[in-house]
């Protein structure tokens, strides 16, 4: 169990004690093991809101002093933490049809206590589909199969987005209509590989999309947005990161276009910017958010000079008020420093929320939040294999072991049947 001390003072020193002499001497004594505290927080005394200081007994850490674990207010949403819970595709999808199973409705609703799940990327066609069992979020089946896992991460007091995504090239023939090429803005073929089929396979050759295709692609994006509302979730998260095809146009190494979606920055950058806009006017910018990766290798892309590019692309989110950006920093499950990139900047111009990414731990999450370089930090892989990471931080418990072998497909198996902190104490 953890233990606090039983009186906080409002001073950063425990100087003259107020209250009767007994509460004063053991304030005393409690303070006399504390070490300096390192900052204040606003907590509620009684019927009065007043500053406290962080006061950490090194005997008995209490985590949940740390600001980690403060309510953010996103848009009209107050999250009870800032620990966001990344997309993790897990490939559970039931075919035919593509609709989240039952045990997702599980896992998700496990997960509630996160600040703000957002949920593994949903395809918006099945053009958009490039991995096996993934789910989609444009048929009735889809709408109402994620209305289940809306309705039990409400029900526990959780708070949901969707993420929605197109692949574009990062896909295989036999998930794309007809046995069809993927598409992608051009017809460069990825160097990877997909899940499909129970193993991995290399990733197909794609077409260069039509420039009469691409309202289409736009049109698909406002169909999944209003499907993701009619199925109850709080907000979208638009999949503009991971070479997915958002990404694919907007960076040199992918897009080698002669069109209005090609060459300068601005060209480039328009699809991002096209789908933010109509998901906008669908959601409101107050529930879409957006994830980036400006730097990342992820699926074979690239670009010779990404810091204007993002520079740009977040100007024109900032101009549309979307109510957040979730920027993988550095190279996609991957180190943090791949390539020199000023995250500073693209904070600096947006004024909501910055949800930071990658490689984040308790104390990374703790400095970068204290130092105000973030105010939403997104925690993947830990959240897999512990559906109550939220309490074991605070605690400062041992995490749950995760089993890779389990990620990709199977069922309840590394999905659903992780132990909480509970379970494992009760057992013991």
């Amino acid at each position: 169990m953890l233990r606090r001390c039983r009186f906080q003072t409002d001073h950063p020193t425990p100087a003259a004690s107020t209250g009767t002499p007994r509460q004063g001497r053991e304030r005393n004594a409690c303070a006399a093991r504390l070490r300096a505290p390192n900052g204040f927080r606003h907590c509620e005394n009684g019927r009065n809101a007043q500053l406290f200081p962080i006061i950490i007994d090194p005997e008995h850490p209490d985590m949940s002093q740390t600001k980690l674990f403060e309510p953010f207010k996103l848009g009209p949403i107050t999250l009870p933490n800032r620990l966001v819970m990344a997309p993790l595709t897990r490939n559970r999808a039931v075919p035919p049809g593509m609709v989240p199973s039952p045990l997702a409705v599980d896992y998700y609703g496990q997960r509630a206590s996160a600040g703000l799940l957002i949920t593994e990327a949903s395809q918006v066609s099945q053009q958009g589909q490039g991995y096996q069992d993934t789910p989609g979020i444009y048929s009735k089946e889809q709408v109402a199969g994620w209305r289940k896992v809306t309705d039990r991460v409400h029900e526990k007091g959780g708070r949901i987005f969707i993420q929605i995504w197109h692949v574009g090239r990062v896909s295989h023939d036999s998930l794309q209509p007809g046995g069809g090429k993927p598409v992608a803005p051009s017809a460069i073929r990825a160097k990877g590989k997909t899940f499909v089929n129970g193993t991995f396979a290399d990733i197909s050759e794609p077409r260069a999309l039509e420039l009469s295709e691409i309202p289409g692609i736009i049109e698909d994006f406002k169909r999944g947005t209003e499907n993701a509302l009619a199925a109850g979730f709080d907000g979208i998260e638009i999949h503009g990161a991971n070479g997915y095809l958002l990404d694919q146009f907007a960076k040199d190494g992918t897009n080698k276009r002669t069109d209005a979606y090609g060459g300068s920055i601005e060209n480039r950058a328009k699809l991002m910017l096209e789908v933010s806009k109509v998901v906008v006017a669908v959601a409101g910018p107050e529930r879409t958010g957006i994830r980036i990766s400006p730097v990342t290798p992820a699926n074979d892309v690239s670009d010779s000079n990404p810091q204007p590019l993002f520079d740009y692309i977040v100007d024109g989110l900032n101009a549309l008020k979307l109510t957040y950006i979730h920027v993988i920093e550095g190279a996609t499950g991957g180190p943090r420093d791949i390539a020199p990139f000023d995250y500073a900047s693209l904070r600096k111009r947006f004024s909501g929320a910055y949800v930071a990414n990658n490689g984040y731990d308790f104390d990374l999450a703790t400095k970068v939040l204290e130092a105000n370089a973030a105010d939403l930090i997104a925690f993947g892989k830990p959240f897999i294999s512990n559906p109550d990471l939220v309490e074991r931080l605070k605690k400062g418990a041992p995490l749950n072991p995760f089993d890779k072998a389990t990620f990709y497909g199977g069922g309840a198996k590394g999905y659903t049947d992780y132990p909480t902190l509970e379970a494992v104490e009760a057992a013991q």
